[in-house]
């Protein structure tokens, strides 16, 4: 069992010991609460007139509760705001999942199988997904070549390098940058980077490479923050002893800081590759939507193709619900949803086994 699973644990048996001790005034508003937090959301799902309704009692019980009994409303009013949480993100699963079953049907394993045809053609009903998701492969590769280098450098130099001065000026000015909207990022790809690299390397504009130069500068904000956050996390002792080894400057960044901040460097790199396989607007101002694999190699990131997420931005607005298109885009969600967990799990991993790591394999 994982920490966070143990730590959910542990304070859902301490919420329930606190109810198994409450007088009747306390155990009636608890109840209250949880009954119409509980109306509300199943009114918000099946789109009931009475959802509002529900709110406002829900929201009068925890108003009285705090007034009255402020400790036992915040430890009820925390679980269930969890617990709609996580409701919700199960909710969302099932309602793609849902969604996405009719193409799933029509196409079966040719939606994602890579030796099959490989056609997208709505009008006549071929669905296949490769093209995407080959296209979301190669920007997101282009980007973390750029953002993990270039982030990794950055981190160390603000935490392990710059002066306390610098480090006070640059450090806020990255973070300021991961606010920058996508689309104006796009923008810029598109009116300056799109052209410069089309005319440099004589290609035509939104070439998956520039796609992922652009889509890489967006994700280092993100990598740079969070590796830094976890290089300035390394023991000063463990730093101080490797110097007082008679180790330089380098050597001690290179032996000590990297590698007992790995898994918080490791997490950065995930983070930033979950920016880029994420990222929409600034891809879909760029890209240019040609749903196919690329030529004359598959490699080939100087050509243009689709990716999942501009898929799904650039063609919801022209789809009726119901069609296949339709579903065919809730299964590109689908396949989102699955990397974007898959890339959380193995940062998971990564961390407990640099945690078992740095216990000397206990």
């Amino acid at each position: 069992m994982s920490q966070a699973a143990s730590q959910t644990s542990r304070r859902t048996l301490s919420l329930v010991r606190t109810a198994m001790d409450l007088d009747r005034p306390s155990l009636l508003l608890v109840t209250a609460q949880i009954l119409l937090i509980i109306g509300t959301f199943a009114g918000f799902v099946i789109q009931s007139t009475w959802t509002m309704l529900l709110l406002y009692g829900f929201l009068l019980a925890a108003g009285i509760g705090w007034v009255t009994r402020q400790a036992l409303t915040a430890k009820v009013v925390t679980f269930l705001m969890t617990a709609a949480t996580l409701s919700t993100l199960g909710l969302i699963g099932v309602f793609l999942i849902l969604e996405a079953i009719p193409v799933v049907r029509h196409a079966g394993l040719d939606l994602i199988w890579p030796f099959g045809s490989n056609e997208w053609s709505s009008t006549q009903g071929q669905f296949s997904l490769v093209p995407m998701i080959w296209g979301t492969l190669l920007t997101t590769v282009v980007a973390i070549v750029i953002a993990a280098p270039f982030g990794v450098a950055g981190a160390l130099f603000i935490s392990e390098i710059a002066p306390d001065w610098l480090r006070e000026i640059v450090k806020p000015a990255v973070e300021l940058l991961a606010g920058v909207p996508s689309i104006v990022y796009g923008f810029i790809g598109f009116t300056v980077i799109n052209p410069y690299v089309g005319n440099l390397l004589s290609i035509n504009p939104g070439a998956l490479f520039a796609i992922g130069l652009v889509i890489g500068f967006m994700a280092l904000p993100t990598v740079i923050s969070v590796a830094e956050d976890a290089l300035s996390a390394v023991p000063e002792s463990m730093k101080d002893g490797s110097m007082a080894m008679g180790a330089t400057d380098w050597q001690t960044m290179k032996s000590v800081s990297i590698p007992t901040a790995f898994s918080g460097i490791s997490a950065a790199v995930l983070l930033g590759v979950g920016r880029a396989i994420g990222e929409t607007m600034a891809a879909t101002v760029m890209i240019s939507h040609s749903r196919r694999l690329p030529k004359p190699e598959l490699y080939n990131a100087f050509d243009s193709t689709e990716t999942l997420t501009t898929l799904i931005a650039a063609s919801y607005g022209h789809v009726t619900p119901g069609e296949l298109f339709w579903s065919a885009l809730f299964a590109a969600g689908v396949l989102l949803m699955v990397i974007v967990t898959g890339l959380g799990i193995v940062s998971e991993l990564v961390e407990q086994r640099m945690h078992r790591k740095l216990r000397g394999g206990q």
